[in-house]
């Protein structure tokens, strides 16, 4: 039972509870519907301004209406004289179109025109210039040729005095040749007189000079003997001097016959002809690797000879004579002397010793014939050794040089066409 009457309370409770959130409920409906029928007031306020709005919108869509039904005729009417203004244009256009279209063709056949001027006032141009400068060459082709012309003139004139004077040199070339023929004969003459005619008698004076100094002696007085002396020793000199004359004469008349010969086999000749006077000098002849030569060998023996003998003789006293030979091919430019080409070869001989050797301005009178630096008291000689040696070289087609100073030997240099 009490059980059932809490139930019941229970329930009571919960209807009044149901009651009281359901007036809550309602309560809050009734305000809303106050806040709804509010805004439905204004709402409604609303709609009939929006209904007076869109009234008056209606009457401006009307007035616009009519407007726009004018404007509408006004556009057709507008329309209408368009039409007739575009036919206009239109036509005006095509006119344009064919006058733009004649006025292109036009500018083109200016363009094309233009063109063609530029181009031909460039070729005259061109060739106004060509014009100028054939004009100025001309100008200085007929000064060239004037020139030319000028020169021709002094060159035949030249010519003329040139070809006057060869037939002058001709003829005394001619002369010279005739008046040699006369000299060789002459000097074959001599050279016969010197071998027989001279040397008979002379060799007869030195044989009875001989004679009396060996046998009659005791019977001459110290002023005979002295004077038979030098009268020997004068005929001596004057045998020396036929030798040496007849020698000359054959190197200049001999005809000229060149071989290739070895300078070494020459040289070992010449040092066998002199041994005699190298071992009284004590002497050192220094030569090696000479090679061969094309030359006159007989000729070419007696240069060295002359050369090798005459250091032997001017030795200077008490050193050992050394002399040294030795041989080159060079070029004739190599050489620096105007005498020889300076596009041949060469070959350069130089015969060097230690001897007392010479003051530098005899190097050229030493070769001329009869000259002697030396008093015939000190050293003997006639003088014509190294003439000979010149005119060998000559005959060679050579030039020979020679260098030296006092008291520090001499020096020859050679050259002969290799």
């Amino acid at each position: 039972m009490a059980k059932k009457i809490k139930s019941n309370v229970e329930e009571l409770s919960n209807t009044q509870k149901e009651l009281v959130f359901q007036k809550s409920e309602k309560e809050k409906l009734a305000a809303e519907l106050v806040i709804a029928k509010k805004e439905l007031s204004f709402l409604k306020k609303e709609k009939e301004k929006r209904l007076a709005e869109l009234g008056i919108a209606n009457k401006e869509l009307v007035f616009q209406d009519e407007e726009k039904g004018k404007r509408a005729a006004e556009l057709g009417i507008a329309n209408i004289e368009l039409a007739f203004q575009d036919e206009e244009k239109g036509k005006r256009a095509e006119e344009l179109g064919i006058a733009n279209i004649e006025l292109a063709f036009q500018d083109e056949e200016k363009g094309k025109r233009a063109g063609e001027l530029i181009i031909a006032n460039k070729e005259l141009l061109f060739q106004n210039q060509e014009k100028e400068k054939r004009a100025e060459e001309l100008i200085i082709a007929n000064e060239e040729l004037l020139f030319q012309n000028k020169e021709k003139e002094k060159r035949a004139e030249e010519l003329i005095i040139a070809n006057k004077e060869l037939l002058f040199q001709n003829k005394e070339k001619e002369k010279r040749a005739a008046e040699l023929i006369i000299a060789n004969k002459e000097l074959l003459a001599f050279t016969y007189i010197s071998s027989h005619d001279l040397q008979e008698p002379l060799r007869k004076i030195q044989t009875f000079v001989t004679i009396i100094l060996e046998n009659e002696s005791k019977n001459l007085s110290e002023d005979g003997k002295y004077n038979f002396g030098r009268m020997q020793m004068a005929a001596g000199r004057m045998q020396q001097l036929i030798d040496d004359l007849l020698a000359f004469s054959r190197i200049t008349t001999t005809e000229l016959k060149f071989e290739k010969t070895s300078l070494s086999n020459i040289i070992d000749q010449v040092k066998a002809e002199l041994k005699d006077t190298i071992l009284e000098k004590k002497a050192t002849i220094e030569a090696s690797e000479l090679g061969f030569v094309n030359i006159i060998p007989f000729q070419f023996r007696q240069l060295m000879y002359n050369l090798i003998s005459n250091a032997l003789k001017f030795s200077q006293p008490d050193i050992p004579s050394h002399i040294l030979i030795k041989s080159i091919l060079v070029k004739g430019s190599a050489a620096k002397n105007k005498k020889l080409s300076f596009v041949k070869d060469y070959c350069h001989i130089t015969i060097k010793d230690n001897g007392i050797g010479f003051e530098p301005h005899f190097s050229e009178r030493i070769f001329e014939v009869f000259q002697k630096l030396h008093g015939k008291e000190v050293y003997g000689g006639t003088g014509i050794g190294l003439a000979i040696v010149k005119k060998i070289i000559e005959n060679h087609n050579g030039v020979i040089t020679a260098t030296s100073q006092l008291k520090k030997g001499a020096s020859f240099d050679i050259y002969i066409p290799a």
